[in-house]
């Protein structure tokens, strides 16, 4: 509900409605009246869990509504001047400073957010006031790490280490976004070296090992977070929409506190690609996990029990005015290009400034300056990182930029009203490859133009996308087309599509049409396919009908079906399982299939000679609905054959289904070119698998 609110007061900034605003203050009248006498406010404690103030910091959610009650209170003061709201955060924001800090509660808040809106309340306050929420707000991050009198919980909340020793990304993602964010503000506000160091350490960490092309963030959906370097699965990516929130929230704050024309890049890759796929063109459905490959089972919904991603998007997209333009000084910052007009206060006086642009559609920016008398400053306008030449034109000059990697180019001069400055950006389709380590994304190619990202849905390629290669050298052009999804640009080529499997091994493969969207307008048709990564060898392809499928090491691990929430990498990871339960590894599971038969296999880049097979079974009893299989059988196929054999087990092995244990079995070696599990559910049950090896023969 604060996050509806601030989005609400953000829109009211712009778009004046009477009747919204009525509604917002009856829902602030309600809110005022749920408060304590002493100012605490959270009306699940209240009215469900009286007992219970304070007493689960580290999974309750009190100090993290808490930070949204009072970034909606700023807002909204601002957007109307009344101060109903605000006075309520002040009033709750006391009692926690009453309650929080040195010799009182030591626990900084389990889920961040109430860091950083201390920070934000601070602005809006007498001193005095100021000064007091800037100390709990530095307070609550440096308690991060330490277990003087408390006990700390842990990387999930990035409550493993002092934040000043902090050197890489890590737990929860929406969390660690949060917490940057609040790092970042104190970092600006005192210049502590310390902070500045392990933010910077961080972020390269988060950019260069662990962000997909799209901007997302937090592959896993186990923890919601971070694995390790280079794990970027693109069918099972969680990327939640409120991580890539976070993220450009906290390159916002970056950008602000240095300059640097690199954290813009990455606001703008947030915006127009993992963050903005988080709803669709109607503006009624959500994503909350935003993958880079779909079966054609990922779909957007109208809302979710846990609703933060939904109203993320409420408050962060009316606020984008707030970061297209910044000034220090006499510098004016275009940070961001899109339609929009404004005034800045600059030293030397108050600058009105205009863009008209079809932005990220095209590369021509139109810029408009007015000033009531001349005046003597520097526009600065961002180069992307992306684009490798610029041209720039004032009434001047015409000048060229050539450069690789974000930079800002610095129109200097005395300004008079009416000066205008065209700005034109190179957009050439652009192959992105990834760093070779990206198991997932090795032998395959993305495609972007300016900062958009695009992929191929099944609905423009023939019912199927991920059965598409891209060769190298294959020409790939862009078309702006108004009729398709609102208005957009399109990619079309040629790309091959494999057919069946050759006599040697090899694929024969046709020739077909390639049609690519822009990344965040995915799945606002008809459901099918999707893929951001195209292979470029048929080779590497699917052949359609293919199930879910893993290459590593020369094995290729397939199976009947894999839940986009998990992972086929998991069957062959080398983690070890603590008990079948184990939710912190990764896994994979036939969820959400009940009751079926299915199956799991490993094809060999060459023959294996084996005798052993061990697996671990995933099953979640008391939290999920994954069991132990009521049967299962392996089977391997010959190297001239294509049909499966069950193996023929030592007398001392049996298939056996239990818990948190490996299942060995033993049996005459064969000569595989390929291994399969066949497995039979439970009725009304799935199951899944932590790790399966397969063992050779003496």
């Amino acid at each position: 509900v604060y996050k509806v609110l601030e989005g609400i007061a953000y829109t009211l900034r712009s778009v004046p409605d009477p009747e919204l605003e009525r509604r917002a203050d009856a829902i602030i009248a309600k809110i005022a009246a749920a408060q304590r006498p002493d100012g605490y406010l959270n009306t699940y404690v209240t009215l469900k869990r009286p007992d219970q103030r304070w007493k689960n910091i580290r999974h309750g959610h009190e100090l993290y509504c808490a930070g949204h009650l009072i970034e909606a209170a700023v807002a909204y003061r601002h957007a109307t001047q009344k101060r109903e709201l605000f006075d309520v955060a002040v009033r709750f924001a006391d009692l926690i400073d009453r309650e929080f800090g040195p010799g009182k509660r030591l626990d900084p808040p389990g889920h961040q957010e109430l860091e950083l809106a201390l920070l934000r309340l601070a602005r809006e306050v007498p001193h005095e006031s100021a000064q007091r929420y800037r100390r709990l707000a530095a307070f609550f991050v440096d308690q991060r790490g330490s277990a003087a009198g408390r006990e700390p919980f842990g990387e999930y909340a990035q409550d493993h280490l002092p934040v000043r020793e902090q050197r890489e990304v890590a737990g929860h993602a929406v969390r660690a976004m949060y917490l940057y964010c609040a790092m970042a503000d104190l970092a600006a506000l005192d210049g502590d070296p310390q902070l500045v160091e392990a933010l910077e350490s961080i972020w390269r960490d988060v950019v260069e090992r662990k962000m997909y092309v799209t901007g997302g963030i937090g592959p896993s959906a186990s923890n919601e977070g971070f694995t390790v370097p280079f794990d970027l699965p693109n069918d099972t990516a969680y990327a939640e929409t409120c991580a890539a929130i976070g993220m450009a929230l906290w390159n916002q704050r970056m950008l602000l506190a240095g300059g640097e024309a690199r954290f813009a890049d990455v606001v703008e890759r947030e915006l127009y690609n993992g963050l903005l796929s988080g709803v669709s063109l109607c503006g009624e459905r959500f994503f909350y996990d935003n993958p880079l490959g779909s079966r054609g089972d990922h779909h957007r919904v109208p809302w979710f029990d846990c609703s933060c991603c939904p109203t993320n998007l409420v408050r962060y997209l009316p606020a984008i005015g707030e970061r297209i333009y910044a000034h220090r000084g006499d510098e004016l910052y275009v940070t961001q290009y899109v339609g929009s007009q404004a005034e800045v206060r600059l030293d030397s006086g108050t600058v009105g400034v205009r863009q008209e642009t079809e932005y990220p559609w095209s590369g021509r920016v139109r810029i408009h300056v007015d000033v009531e008398r001349p005046m003597r400053f520097t526009l600065r306008l961002r180069l992307p990182g992306w684009c490798r030449q610029a041209t720039v034109m004032t009434s001047e000059s015409t000048r060229s930029y050539r450069r690789r990697g974000p930079a800002w180019i610095d129109l200097a001069r005395t300004w008079t009203g009416g000066d205008e400055v065209v700005l034109l950006l190179d957009m050439p389709v652009e192959r992105v490859y990834a760093d070779p380590r990206v198991e997932a994304d090795r032998g395959r190619v993305a495609l972007q133009r300016g900062p958009v990202v695009f992929c191929a849905e099944g609905v423009d390629n023939g019912g199927h996308a991920r059965n598409l290669a891209l060769p190298r050298g294959a020409p790939v052009e862009a078309r702006f087309e108004p009729g398709l999804l609102g208005g957009a640009v399109v990619l079309r080529g040629r790309a091959l599509a494999p057919e069946s499997s050759g006599g040697d091994g090899g694929r024969r493969a046709r020739e077909v049409e390639l049609t690519a969207v822009p990344y965040h307008l995915w799945d606002n048709r008809e459901g099918g396919e999707m893929v951001v990564w195209l292979p470029e060898s048929p080779e590497l392809a699917e052949l359609p009908g293919e199930g879910a499928a893993l290459e590593r090491d020369g094995v290729r691990a397939s199976a009947s079906h894999c839940w986009r929430g998990d992972t086929l990498a998991a069957l062959l990871d080398g983690l070890e399982p603590r008990s079948s339960g184990d939710h912190d590894l990764p896994r994979m599971t036939f969820w959400d299939h009940r009751g079926t038969r299915e199956w799991v296999q490993y094809e060999f880049a060459s023959p294996r000679r084996l005798a052993g097979s061990a697996v671990y079974w995933f099953d979640d009893t008391g939290r999920g609905s994954c069991r132990v299989p009521r049967s299962w059988r392996l089977l391997w196929r010959p190297v001239e054959s294509d049909a499966w054999q069950e193996v023929r087990l030592d007398p001392a092995s049996r298939y056996a289904s239990e818990r948190d244990r490996y299942a060995r079995v033993g049996f005459e070696p064969v000569e595989a070119a390929a291994l399969r599990l066949e497995v039979e559910l439970q009725p009304e049950a799935s199951a899944g698998i932590l790790e399966w090896r397969v063992e050779g023969a003496p």
